[in-house]
């Protein structure tokens, strides 16, 4: 059974803010967002509700429209999801309701369907043979395909009467393979997933559970991260080994590309459903993955230092001090500083509260701009030359926001150096780029860029430096934001659209860019980018 929040389906209409200030706080400049933190674990005798929430309140910076939690007793299956934060959704009580030894937990952001309840994960399809909970990181190009595969299914007259669920009110493309992996009459649901799963293109991490197995499965390209831990009494997957740590297990290996695990009473077993092709995400290393996890063997923090470093020996800078944009810039900052031989210092001062909140701020406070989020040191920074380290550059709004509020307290020169090449090409495996109109590379050269943001010098790592900083063959890596060399062929751009699924009435005319790209292409800059709270 499914026990979202309350009984007759999604919770009341009554927002739960937490206070905290938002972190789109310029609408005009919303950064690059990840679609999801996934978390499974199997554990007999542990509090797997327990290890699940603290699983994905450490992949909190993956996702932070909606989470959800889903638990096996062994009998059935319970899930408990909600809009917000993971700190917002859950609470102790919560928590003890979700009994068993098999749990998933999972934190979004959306790339394909809107944000709202009923496109919150886990998504859950009840069956005459057992239930399934899915959860998935990613984003799948051929929906269109697997829309129409789900209308060519027979009726779910196998499926169990419940009048609460809403099953179909889901719009996005998680709650489709959901549906095609339900219909398994004539096999196991390992077998039907072995046969589904090399029909799904894209980019995904999928971690899913019937009753007494927990599975977990990547693309063949192996875009999205996803891992495997050890519990003393169990098994853990997880999307980052920052969460392994989080929760005590030790970190076993990745999952590979095209590889599936399923782990139940017999052990953990692996079956292998297509050849993998690895191309690995780039900006994992740049900005999504935490510092402290492990990517390709390789601490995300070192890699970060090392782009910096690389960052200081093509680009120097004459200056007095080189600081970082918190947090996302510290690494390469440090790294910046001690090749520079120029001293590290701490020039802004961050808000360590700014998260997703359903209080919007007032017109006044939203004048305030970036300074809901950093606020300068003046007492450091004035009279200086600055060289300032940020990760990337997407409208460049902010970082025209941030070199006049340096200037305004007191910085003499500000030098802005950039940890990643510039992004020109959206993204449609995940990552909630703007599109290719709104990113202010695919329009102006990096001379532009700099009289764009007033800076006093502007320079971006080479991709070339970028992919030797991460130790990871070139060919290994998906590039595609850089480069605009995608490794997953994608349909016509009709059938891209963020609100692909979303009935026709719900969904503004599609408007194309200067490219021809659907303006809401999933993962690529949704049309309502600027609208988001």
């Amino acid at each position: 059974m499914a026990l979202p929040g309350q009984p007759a389906g999604p919770p009341s209409p009554r927002r739960r803010g937490d206070g905290r200030l938002t972190h789109d706080l310029d609408p005009q400049d919303a950064g690059p967002q990840d679609a999801c933190g996934l978390f499974g674990v199997w554990a007999p005798g542990e509090d797997v509700a327990k290890l699940a929430y603290f699983g994905i309140y450490a992949l909190q910076h993956r996702g932070q429209e909606s989470a959800g939690i889903a638990v096996s007793n062994g009998r059935q299956i319970l899930v408990y999801k909600d809009m917000g934060l993971v700190s917002q959704v859950f609470d102790e009580s919560t928590l003890e309701a979700l009994k068993g030894h098999i749990a998933l937990g999972h934190a979004r952001y959306s790339t394909t369907g809107a944000s709202t309840w009923h496109n919150a994960q886990p998504t859950f399809r009840p069956t005459a043979t057992g239930s399934i909970a899915l959860a998935h990181n990613g984003n799948l190009t051929n929906t269109a395909e697997l829309a129409q595969m789900v209308a060519a299914l027979p009726s779910d007259s196998g499926e169990l009467e419940l009048h609460a669920r809403s099953l179909e009110s889901s719009t996005n493309d998680t709650s489709l393979v959901t549906a095609l992996l339900a219909h398994h009459a004539d096999a196991s649901l390992e077998e039907r997933a072995v046969e589904l799963l090399p029909q799904v293109k894209g980019a995904f991490s999928f971690v899913w559970m019937d009753e007494g197995t927990l599975y977990a499965a990547r693309d063949p390209q192996g875009i999205r991260p996803l891992v495997l831990g050890r519990l003393e009494r169990g098994w853990v997957v997880a999307s980052e080994t920052a969460a392994l740590d989080i929760v005590g297990a030790s970190y076993i290996r990745e999952i590979e590309p095209g590889e599936m695990v399923a782990v139940d009473e017999h052990g953990l077993r692996s079956r292998r459903f297509a050849e993998a092709v690895p191309k690995g995400c780039l900006f994992e290393f740049v900005y999504l993955a935490r510092p402290d996890t492990l990517i390709s063997n390789q601490r995300v923090h070192s890699v970060r230092v090392e782009i910096g470093r690389r960052l200081a020996r093509d680009f120097p800078a004459d200056a007095d001090l080189v600081i970082p944009v918190p947090e996302s810039g510290t690494p390469a900052a440090i790294g910046y500083a001690e090749a520079s031989g120029i001293p590290y210092g701490t020039g802004l001062v961050k808000n360590s509260y700014v998260g997703r909140t359903f209080i919007q701020p007032s017109q006044t406070i939203r004048q305030l701009g970036i300074r809901l989020k950093l606020n300068p040191l003046r007492d450091v920074i004035e009279g200086k030359r600055l060289v300032v380290v940020d990760d990337s550059i997407v409208r460049g709004n902010t970082q025209r926001a941030l070199v006049r509020m340096l200037r305004e307290a007191g910085a003499r020169e500000v030098h802005v150096r950039i940890s990643s090449p510039p992004v020109k090409w959206p993204c449609f495996y995940g990552i909630d780029f703007a599109t290719r109109a709104e990113l202010i590379a695919n329009g102006l050269s990096v001379y532009e860029i700099r009289a764009s943001i007033d800076a006093d010098s502007l320079a971006y790592i080479s991709l070339e430096q970028l992919v030797e900083a991460t130790s990871v063959p070139s060919d290994n890596l998906c590039r595609a934001c850089f480069d605009g060399v995608y490794p997953v062929p994608l349909p016509e751009p009709a059938l891209l659209g963020k609100h692909l699924l979303e009935p026709a009435l719900m969904v503004p005319d599609r408007q194309l860019d200067v490219d021809g790209l659907a303006a809401s292409l999933a993962g690529g800059g949704a049309s309502d980018a600027l609208e988001r709270p």
